[in-house]
């Protein structure tokens, strides 16, 4: 609809994801996740922490942040500025926010050096990004709208231009979860008003960080 330049964006991950690396008998286990804030980042550091606490290092970086970005990384033990910073680093080459990684490592006996471990975390963190996927978000409203099945049609055609159609029961009317990009929300409830001539209930419910379409 030509409207994407209105709209402040960001580049994050898609989606949570894990993989997996093996260099010189040490396993390297990188877990990406999305995030809204250093608090859920926190949540999901600590989540690791427990679910892998018998790991040799649970080494992070995190990116929070659209108009104030706020940066951490840690190196669990491993030689100063050779895990997290690395990690942080990879964060930051692709322009990416609102991403934490995790890189846990299980020591296989053998040491890699100061050169070896930012070569092994930086390879972990890619390949879990890459795995993650990148989109372009937004700030998305959350709506719930109900009406007749008579204004299904051309209300359905309309929704999908402005958002994504997330969720439709078919009840004694048709019930909608849409996703709207905050910067059009304005302009989209008087297009329904407009176009059901009042006779849609159009409730805003929420809002959320989302991939644009």
């Amino acid at each position: 609809m030509g409207r994407c330049v209105l709209l402040r964006t960001f580049k994050s991950v898609l989606d949570s994801a894990q993989t997996e690396i093996v260099i010189k008998k040490s396993r390297f286990i990188s877990h990406v996740f999305p995030v809204h804030s250093e608090e859920e980042a926190k949540n999901y550091l600590m989540e690791i922490k427990e679910k892998y606490r018998d790991a040799t290092h649970n080494v992070f970086a995190w990116q929070v942040g659209i108009d104030k970005i706020l940066q951490r990384c840690g190196d669990d033990g491993e030689p100063s500025g050779t895990a997290g910073r690395p990690i942080l680093e990879v964060i930051k080459q692709r322009g990416l926010t609102n991403v934490l990684i995790v890189v846990t490592r299980y020591f296989g006996g053998i040491k890699l050096g100061a050169g070896g471990l930012i070569r092994a975390y930086t390879q972990a963190a890619r390949e879990g990004l890459d795995k993650a996927g990148i989109a372009l978000k937004a700030l998305h409203d959350i709506y719930w709208i109900s009406a007749d099945y008579s204004l299904w049609g051309q209300l359905s055609r309309e929704m999908e231009k402005w958002g994504k159609i997330e969720k439709v029961n078919y009840t004694q009317q048709v019930e909608t979860k849409l996703l709207v990009p905050t910067s059009f929300s304005g302009d989209f409830e008087k297009i329904i008003y407009e176009l059901t001539a009042g006779n849609a209930v159009v409730k805003k419910i929420g809002s959320t960080y989302a991939p644009l379409k």
